[in-house]
């Protein structure tokens, strides 16, 4: 991403970027305290950390991002997962970069993901346009309009 990063369908968020010591472009990761690539998958990444936490209520620390599972035997990473303050996980984030239309692949690798993790809120989002569900212990989505908050425990 070597031009201005992409505008996007989430608040504005006040991200630090940087130009390295090879000429790329790098933001501050909020939740990771520090600089990564800024890819187009990236920035959507980080305005979605910033809305988790200052409009639905998520420590930063109480976030993962790329967090580490297993699926099938084989290890795979999940964008953002924001867990409870008491360790519980309560919200799986898939991004794409704006260019990427979220299509069924997109929410099938999230709900992939889920069956390992078992979080109750999916949000899929290309920070253009964003898909979430609440999904019960069945395993049944409900699409949603909004993101629940952070309960607090």
């Amino acid at each position: 991403m070597d031009h201005s990063p992409p505008s996007l369908q989430w608040p504005p968020a006040p991200l630090q970027t940087r130009t390295n010591s090879t000429g790329k472009m790098e933001v501050l990761c909020l939740a990771r305290r520090s600089w990564v690539k800024l890819e187009p998958e990236e920035w959507v990444r980080q305005h979605v950390i910033h809305h988790c936490a200052e409009v639905l209520g998520y420590p930063l620390g109480c976030m993962a991002v790329e967090h580490r599972l297993q699926l099938n035997g084989m290890e795979r990473r999940a964008d953002i997962v924001c867990f409870t303050t008491d360790g519980k996980p309560r919200l799986l984030v898939e991004c794409k970069a704006p260019e990427v239309p979220i299509q069924q692949d997109a929410v099938s690798q999230a709900a992939r993901y889920n069956l390992v993790l078992k979080v109750p809120v999916l949000l899929v989002t290309n920070g253009q346009k964003h898909i979430a569900f609440e999904v019960d212990a069945k395993g049944q989505a409900t699409p949603l309009k909004v993101l629940p908050a952070c309960p607090s425990v």
